[in-house]
């Protein structure tokens, strides 16, 4: 894995993508719903979705995940000050498996310590889907999700990079994942595929 330097970064241990419990994530990108999905279909327990009342775009029940409809509770808050009182709640409410929420204004480090410190007494993984540099410097993670083009017509390429790691490295990973499971498949990056060797001059 390289950074957008082109440093090499020391490889991820363990699952890469595993949101660290008890603690406040950030996804931004085109592909942060997708993100998202991933992540609730991996997190066992009820789901809980918060975004604003005057969104037209919601999550519909037949192109989840396996076993997520069934878990998933959405909150539509007027404005941004009830969505941020509804995610607090929503991290302190045991046994919680994630609060997924979609902010429409920057969060300010006043309310990202508080969502964490909900996170904490709750015992609640939180995810935020933010817009582009609307992001609180308090987050545990932050992740950039963009969809990839992909030559074949089945097959659905995502590029996540973990920016932001308060407790580890970070990373770039290309993967193919089908939208349905949790089943992901790793795909090297164009310039990294193997290269057959150039014929001797």
């Amino acid at each position: 894995m390289k950074d957008g330097s082109g440093k090499r970064l020391a490889p991820a241990v363990g699952d890469a993508f595993a949101l660290r419990p008890a603690r406040v994530h950030e996804a931004t990108g085109r592909g942060r719903r997708a993100f998202a999905l991933f992540q609730a279909a991996r997190h066992p327990g009820p789901l809980i979705w918060v975004l604003p009342a005057y969104l037209p775009e919601l999550p519909m029940p037949w192109g989840l995940p396996k076993g997520v409809s069934a878990r998933l509770h959405l909150l539509r808050p007027a404005g941004e000050t009830d969505l941020l009182w509804c995610v607090e709640e929503a991290l302190r409410a045991a046994p919680t498996g994630l609060v997924i929420a979609e902010p429409q204004q920057p969060l300010s480090l006043l309310a990202g310590r508080r969502l964490q410190l909900a996170a904490e007494a709750g015992r609640t993984t939180g995810l935020m889907l933010i817009r582009q540099d609307a992001g609180s410097n308090a987050t545990e993670t932050r992740w950039a999700c963009e969809p990839q083009a992909s030559p074949a017509s089945d097959s659905t390429l995502h590029h996540w990079s973990l920016n932001k790691n308060k407790q580890g490295t970070l990373g770039h990973w290309v993967l193919n994942w089908d939208g349905a499971s949790t089943a992901f498949h790793m795909v090297s990056e164009t310039g990294e595929r193997y290269q057959p060797a150039e014929p001797p001059l």
